[in-house]
């Protein structure tokens, strides 16, 4: 009986070791997600498509956008976390860059739903230059450090 109680107070005391123990996170990246579409277009590609695929390509373009517009400022690649650009890792800067994460989660989950219901209703012709836009604007993306100054 001794020994039984033993090894249940040894076990109690590993359990309750192991949930007190912090666990050493790894660092949050500012861009996450979907980073990159597969391919660039020309009008008369997308003039081809039928809508349902034209449809797919704009939500693919916003879910890029959304990803990394937000967080130009700090970073254009993914994986960049705060310590790498020399953010203290503080536990109120870690908390926004979480709180920051979910908004844009709760931002672009919202943003989908809506585009499922209403974009079918939008003009082909319209799609279309709002995915070229987008693509335009993604592409700029590659020259963003040309505007930096040393």
């Amino acid at each position: 009986m001794k020994t039984k109680l033993l090894l249940v107070v040894v076990a109690f005391l590993c359990i309750s070791n192991l949930s007190q123990a912090q666990k050493k996170s790894k660092p949050l990246s500012f861009i996450t997600g979907k980073v990159n579409i597969s391919k660039y277009h020309e009008r008369g590609e997308l003039d081809r498509m039928r809508k349902g695929d034209l449809l797919k390509l704009y939500v693919e373009r916003i879910e890029v956008i959304v990803n990394i517009l937000p967080n130009i400022a700090f970073a254009t690649n993914p994986n960049v976390t705060m310590s790498d650009i020399g953010i203290p890792d503080t536990k109120e800067n870690v908390k926004a860059l979480e709180n920051n994460k979910e908004a844009s989660k709760v931002y672009f989950d919202n943003t989908i739903e809506f585009q499922k219901k209403i974009l079918p209703y939008s003009d082909t012709n319209d799609l279309i230059t709002a995915i070229l836009f987008y693509e335009s604007t993604l592409k700029s993306l590659y020259t963003y450090n040309d505007f930096k100054s040393n």
